[in-house]
């Protein structure tokens, strides 16, 4: 049966791959659905579908399900890829003998720029914050190294203690699949995260808690990547700024400033920990003022 080999290629892709388990949550989601789609189709039980099942046109079919009820390019190609790996999987265990939908070609991506703030709206952001205040004092250095560092929100509510180092004005970053990276901290970031270890030891003092984590909350607990997401809603607003962004967005201004100023893709692809130079190469768009310096400084005639 087709959907018999799940236990193990989730032990696959924990094991081999050091996949996140929200990396494996999706995958589940993402195969369960098309699994449902195929034995709707068929008329059997999912648990029940046969590798016969599974060909060029039942994919094809569920693509067309997926387009139909509004799904986005990316988020079709991502389920395609989930199904993708798992009959990889089953090729190379000899479960199958050929890749039954190696010929479905996946859906065109739409090229959308990556959202990024300008440096003054930058600068307006961090400076929005009340920083003679315990949290005012956490969000400008949660903020700073977002920025500086250009981390994942996971990463950064993930980060303790010991993964700073002031002296070197270091962070060390543990990534997706658990693949450990070391990143610049910056002058901005390091007086800022100074700033807040004052207002981090009263706050445990307080609460008399003890926590290895960098970023806290008003209980002394670790922050959660949700909180992070609405301090940044909440300072965007504070400071006039009309963009909808993300905690990513700050990844996206931290890749797009760099590479504006100068910086080649693949120290850029090294600092974002990109596995890929592709997944890079979405930050290689720039501004129209970049654009019109560019053409004045290096065409000899204008």
């Amino acid at each position: 049966m087709f959907a018999k080999y799940l236990d193990a290629f989730f032990n696959h892709l924990l094991i081999e791959k050091s996949a996140s388990d929200l990396t494996i949550s999706g995958y589940k989601n993402d195969l369960h659905q098309f699994f449902c789609f195929a034995a709707d189709k068929y008329d059997v039980d999912w648990e029940d579908l046969k590798n016969e099942h599974v060909n060029h046109k039942t994919v094809r079919d569920y693509l067309a399900y997926l387009q139909s009820h509004g799904l986005s390019r990316a988020t079709m190609a991502r389920k395609l890829a989930a199904l993708r790996s798992y009959v990889k999987f089953l090729c190379r265990e000899g479960i199958l003998d050929s890749n039954p939908i190696a010929a479905v070609s996946t859906p065109k991506q739409d090229k959308r720029l990556p959202k990024f703030l300008y440096p003054p709206e930058i600068q307006m952001l961090m400076e929005a914050p009340d920083i003679k205040t315990t949290l005012g004092s956490r969000d400008r250095a949660i903020m700073e190294t977002l920025y500086a560092a250009g981390l994942r929100v996971s990463e950064l509510v993930g980060m303790d203690m010991k993964d700073i180092d002031f002296e070197e004005e270091l962070l060390k970053v543990m990534g997706k699949g658990s693949k450990e990276r070391i990143v610049p901290l910056g002058r901005e970031a390091k007086k800022a995260l100074l700033h807040y270890m004052n207002y981090r030891a009263r706050l445990l003092s307080r609460n008399k808690k003890s926590c290895e984590a960098i970023f806290l909350n008003r209980y002394a607990e670790r922050l959660s990547a949700r909180s992070v997401r609405n301090i940044i809603n909440k300072y965007m607003q504070e400071a006039a700024l009309t963009q909808q962004i993300s905690p990513h967005t700050m990844r996206h201004t931290f890749a797009t400033h760099l590479l504006n100023a100068g910086a080649d893709l693949r120290s850029v692809q090294e600092l974002l920990g990109h596995v890929k130079l592709s997944t890079t190469q979405i930050y290689t768009h720039l501004t129209r003022e970049n654009i019109k310096e560019i053409h004045k400084n290096s065409l000899p005639r204008r």
